[in-house]
């Protein structure tokens, strides 16, 4: 599937006292309506790419599914922005939180499931994951090696799910609930375990990118940036450790630090 996340246009520019014209890129912004058994579920806002990771990942984040195998079919139409979703048993403790919405690329304000659903599908993680403070800064240099489509545009969030030594796949979106939900589908997809992974990620710290943190089972997040406090109140009783502001040689360990290790590891 062709990737058409950047786009290009003229724009014009002004520096050093003058007017020109240039050709810029910019991050593409695309609708993707989601059918499940039939019917219009939802309408993400999202970059059109890595789709069907995206369609797994958010079905999974939202209880709809627990394995990829119980999607039964599942096709991408980009030209119209469709995903068509079929799943032969649909629980009813699944199915009642289901209506047509939509969801933005920004935020989860506009989430109007957001507190049911999360509160059926969080879960406590009890991963006795260790990464030493070597590592956790290693990892997000390479996630910002990474991060190319970000240059390019400055307007992506970038995600990557790591082992305890490197990175192994990363995605990046407009959304950074987008970029978690690409994560999720893609081990979801490729049978990957997550219990002993790591979450390097370029955003603020939410309690949305916190409860899907929780979804996936993941025990460490790493970001650059800062957490909110209802984040840092999740991940306490949630059993995540939240790192914050990971930036040269320094960072903040919020929560459950017993898993940040100072020994030293050569890169």
């Amino acid at each position: 599937m062709e990737d058409k996340s950047i786009l290009t246009r003229t724009v014009r520019k002004y520096g050093n006292g003058a007017f020109f014209d240039e050709v810029d890129e910019v991050a593409a912004e695309f609708p993707l309506t989601v059918h499940l058994n039939g019917e219009e579920w939802a309408t993400m806002v999202c970059s059109p790419s890595n789709l069907e990771e995206l369609v797994v990942g958010f079905l999974a984040s939202e209880g709809i599914i627990r394995r990829f195998s119980e999607i039964t079919r599942l096709s991408i139409d980009q030209d119209k922005g469709f995903a068509y979703v079929q799943i032969d048993k649909l629980p009813e403790d699944r199915a009642r939180n289901t209506s047509k919405r939509f969801i933005g690329s920004c935020c989860g304000k506009s989430r109007q499931f957001y507190f049911t659903n999360d509160m059926l599908t969080a879960k406590t993680v009890t991963a006795n994951t260790e990464l030493t403070a070597l590592m956790a800064i290693h990892h997000m240099q390479e996630l910002q090696e990474h991060s190319q489509d970000f240059h390019r545009t400055g307007g992506m969030h970038n995600a990557a799910i790591c082992s305890t030594t490197g990175i192994i796949q990363c995605y990046q979106d407009i959304g950074r609930h987008n970029a978690l939900d690409k994560l999720y589908g893609y081990c979801l997809m490729n049978h990957i375990p997550v219990r002993d992974k790591v979450i390097a990620f370029s955003g603020r710290i939410s309690s949305e990118v916190l409860l899907k943190i929780s979804k996936m089972g993941i025990a460490i997040l790493l970001s650059k940036s800062a957490p909110t406090n209802l984040a840092l109140e999740l991940a306490d009783d949630l059993g995540i450790t939240a790192v914050g502001f990971i930036r040269g040689d320094r960072m903040n360990i919020y929560t459950h630090p017993e898993r940040i290790t100072g020994t030293e590891l050569h890169i």
